[in-house]
């Protein structure tokens, strides 16, 4: 069967490659090269299982993984379209591809990684032989500017409160209640909180572990301010991050966008931001 190959060489190890190309943050991230807003709906990747490919209206593919061996293959058989929500199996213009597959292997050698995309081309246009001709060199190079630390992961939390923006406002903006949930876990606790809400004022929250053992402190520089609605930030290592309130009656949207440090797993991240926004919450709604 004819396919069309790409590939590229990564400077890291394939566990980060592999992590990178399936995590959601890392795949919304790579795939703006075929559209801003893509993203995938999947049981955890697991083999046999379904998986929809959608782009931000919900169009797209729908497709099972056919094969997944962590860090190492990964391989989808494409069944079909997606449009506006609507799955499309069995229409002739689907049956003349459905069956293709779309296989990631990954192999590592003294540190560095290749990365080789194989896709069935039987049934596909010439158009779109050449969009993925097109698209795939730069899918590859975002995943390997990513996965090289050289462009910048953006993570997103969020969470819906119980409350009036003005209450979650105050909430997040005054170290008064900043002291009682920015921590991750109760065996820590932030027994110190400052923070100038104002553009080009500063933030600073000390973390600490209750038994002594360890503490750090974590701050920036806020570069944008609208009261009730946004916060914009610039973390002490020059990460950027952003908070979004979006009020509803009396509840309160806050979504939550960092870009990810390079030391830690994405998972490990947004677990861990999405723990202290869970604390919030639970602060806001209780006090």
């Amino acid at each position: 069967m004819e396919t069309l190959n790409f590939s590229a060489s990564i400077n890291a190890p394939k566990e980060k490659v592999w992590e990178l190309l399936w995590d959601d943050s890392g795949y919304r991230a790579w795939t703006t090269a075929f559209i801003e807003g893509s993203h995938a709906k999947t049981d955890n990747w697991k083999e046999g299982t379904k998986v929809l490919f959608l782009d931000p209206k919900g169009s797209g593919m729908v497709s099972m993984v056919a094969a997944n061996k962590p860090n190492e293959f990964m391989s989808f058989k494409h069944l079909g379209e997606v449009k506006d929500g609507v799955e499309d199996t069995t229409s002739e213009k689907v049956t003349a591809w459905a069956g293709a597959l779309e296989n990631y292997t990954l192999k590592e050698d003294e540190g560095k990684t290749e990365l080789l995309i194989e896709m069935s081309s039987a049934g596909i246009s010439d158009e779109f032989k050449d969009y993925f001709t097109k698209t795939w060199p730069v899918a590859l190079d975002n995943v390997k500017q990513l996965a090289e630390g050289t462009k910048k992961i953006a993570i997103t939390i969020e969470a819906v409160v119980n409350a009036p923006v003005e209450k979650v406002w105050k909430s997040w903006t005054e170290p008064v209640h900043i002291m009682q949930w920015c921590h991750a876990s109760d065996d820590w606790h932030c027994p110190k909180s400052e923070n100038d809400l104002r553009e080009g004022g500063s933030f600073s929250s000390t973390m600490a572990a209750k038994d002594g053992s360890f503490s750090f402190d974590f701050g920036g520089v806020h570069d944008k301010v609208k009261i009730n609605e946004l916060i914009e930030s610039t973390m002490g290592d020059g990460r950027k991050m952003k908070v979004i309130f979006i009020p509803a009656g009396n509840e309160t949207k806050v979504i939550e966008t960092f870009e990810a440090e390079n030391e830690n797993s994405l998972e490990l991240q947004r677990g861990g931001w999405q723990a202290i926004l869970n604390n919030f919450k639970k602060h806001t709604e209780s006090n």
